[in-house]
């Protein structure tokens, strides 16, 4: 069993930056790919960013390529999501995922077993 908690969000305006964190429990967390994905109110939940389990190989949506950086500290099992140079359009809860047994695309949510709570991030204009 992993459990996620992610902590970092709030609120920023257009052009700032905020960095979110998921601690996992769990023995296992560097083995497990990891990813973030967000839902805005009234959207679907969306693929953001995923890691590998070594932090070697990363993924990202097209709509946060080269403004968001995802990384892992597995001695502190922890992965992090830097999000830099905000639009209002990435207003939406964040939730972190863990893969955990669960294998298929990083970029699919039915590729992860354990899910965070999720924390709001509202980026005004």
């Amino acid at each position: 069993q992993v459990q996620l908690v992610e902590s970092g969000g709030g609120l920023v305006q257009a052009g700032g930056s905020l960095r979110v964190s998921c601690a996992a429990s769990g023995r296992t967390f560097s083995t497990y790919g990891m990813g973030w994905f967000r839902q805005a109110p009234g959207k679907d939940r969306e693929f953001v960013a995923a890691i590998s389990w070594s932090g070697g190989t990363t993924y990202y949506a097209d709509s946060v390529k080269g403004r968001f950086t995802i990384s892992r500290d597995n001695a502190k099992n922890t992965v992090y999501l830097q999000m830099n140079t905000l639009k209002p359009e990435d207003t939406a809860v964040y939730y972190c995922a863990s893969r955990g047994s669960y294998t298929g695309s990083f970029y699919f949510g039915k590729s992860y077993e354990y899910w965070g709570q999720g924390t709001q991030v509202t980026v005004s204009s």
